[in-house]
């Protein structure tokens, strides 16, 4: 284990403020500090590019950063900081002045009284981004992704409080959500990976996301909720045969389903085997991020209501 070198502030401790982020408490002071003097974290979790327009004029708007940084005394460099979150917002910062907006040079940050350990640091910007919307709009994914390529599925795992097993899950979505290539909002490419590994494995073989990869970047397919079709269209040899072929699609595919009566009670056992599978199949950090959900909450009032009278009516006599 790589031991980090402990590096104390001069600061007084009455000035200190308490910061607690999940099981990690941080003691913090704030101040303001050059641009240059603060350097990004390269094993930073998240990926791809940080410039962003919008965040620019949010800036400019507010005359500089509504937020501080949230920063660390450098391991490497007296006198610098590392950045523990903030780093797209230091970037647009950086880009705001190397188009001569010198008012944004100096930027606001929170500093921690020591160094952080690595896992440490990762723990606090795992916790800082799963408050936020876009954790599960696109980030859950590609962090697990990049937090197996740091330090390996086990440690991954443990910090972002997840087996094994659910771990794997989100990087396979993540993987399967770069080879979508031609979507209008590459943003979306998630969305459309979610959808499909939502398929039952049995029928999610390797030619069947190499077909929807392929007509999804053809813009066959142009919903990515239409790709909840394909559990109706893989169980049947036919169907899921066309699906494969070259001239094949959801629609084409569908219509080559055979047609089968159901007794009038068949749809009820269907549908509810569905709802507890349903439930058996989310994780429970999935369950975490709901706590507290008053809509969530609600939902599941009415669901009750709905099985105790259905099970009032079929057991009366």
């Amino acid at each position: 284990m790589k031991i980090v070198p402990i590096i104390e502030t001069s600061r007084d401790a009455a000035s200190l403020q308490e910061r607690r982020l999940d099981r990690t408490i941080l003691r913090t002071y704030r101040t303001t500090v050059a641009l240059d003097d603060i350097l990004p974290n390269p094993k930073q979790p998240r990926l791809g590019p940080k410039e962003d327009d919008e965040l620019q004029r949010q800036i400019e708007a507010n005359e500089g950063l509504f937020e501080p940084l949230l920063v660390e005394p450098h391991p490497e460099f007296q006198g610098k900081y590392l950045i523990i979150d903030g780093d797209r917002r230091w970037t647009n910062c950086r880009v705001l002045v190397d188009r001569g907006r010198e008012q944004y040079r100096q930027i606001p940050i929170e500093v921690t009284d020591r160094t952080l350990s690595e896992e440490e640091r990762l723990r606090v910007w795992i916790y800082i981004h799963r408050q936020r919307k876009e954790w599960d709009a696109k980030e859950k994914e590609m962090v697990a992704y990049r937090l197996v390529d740091l330090m390996g599925r086990a440690s991954a795992a443990n910090i972002l409080g997840m087996t094994v097993r659910e771990l794997d899950k989100l990087v396979e979505i993540f993987e399967v959500s770069e080879r979508f290539t031609s979507l209008r909002d590459p943003s979306a490419a998630i969305t459309w990976a979610r959808e499909l590994m939502g398929v039952s494995k049995k029928l999610l073989v390797p030619t069947v996301v190499d077909a929807v990869v392929h007509k999804v970047n053809q813009k066959r397919i142009t919903n990515s909720k239409d790709l909840r079709k394909l559990r109706a269209i893989l169980p049947d040899p036919v169907a899921r045969a066309h699906f494969l072929s070259d001239a094949g699609d959801l629609e084409s595919a569908q219509l080559r389903i055979p047609v089968v009566e159901k007794k009038s009670n068949e749809g009820l056992l269907t549908d509810l085997a569905s709802a507890v599978q349903t439930m058996k199949n989310v994780p429970w950090t999935a369950l975490q991020d709901l706590k507290g959900d008053q809509t969530v909450l609600k939902q599941l009032d009415d669901a009750e209501k709905l099985l105790q009278s259905l099970r009032k009516a079929l057991t009366s006599p």
